[in-house]
């Protein structure tokens, strides 16, 4: 039987590594839908959208967190991919008044948006990540 080849998965934001693990698979949520990556994935450079990311199979430190994350990049490599986060969180560590905030700032881009369409995808930028930052937070209690 084959030996299972485990794809490496590293979460960074502007101020740290989160996660840097082994892993059978990594879920991230992209602009264009989630996607999923194992070893030996095709070469993909995504947008991030507000969302989770799921990790399966990874040992070690960080096994099994689960990471909320939002305005970034993700690289996927055929042995790695490297998602790069300018938020990023784990669900206890969410700030329920920054996110009510977030949200309210994400309606109001929406009211002044007008006839701009950069405007209202900003505005659903945030209102999304407003939401999913909110959402995982009354999951958590």
């Amino acid at each position: 039987m084959a030996e299972k080849k485990q794809i490496q998965v590293r979460l960074v934001t502007p101020d740290r590594i989160l996660l840097d693990v082994m892993a059978d698979a990594v879920e991230v949520p992209s602009k264009a839908g989630y996607f999923e990556a194992i070893h030996g994935h095709a070469p993909v450079l995504a947008q991030l959208w507000p969302g989770e990311v799921k990790v399966h199979g990874a040992t070690g430190e960080g096994a099994g967190q689960r990471f909320l994350v939002a305005r970034g990049f993700a690289e996927v490599l055929p042995e790695r991919v490297t998602i790069l986060a300018e938020v990023a969180t784990t669900p206890d560590k969410v700030n329920h008044t920054a996110a009510e905030g977030l949200k309210q700032h994400g309606e109001e881009l929406w009211q002044q948006a007008g006839d701009d369409a950069s405007k209202y995808d900003a505005a659903l930028e945030s209102i999304a990540e407003a939401e999913m930052l909110l959402g995982s937070h009354a999951q958590h209690e």
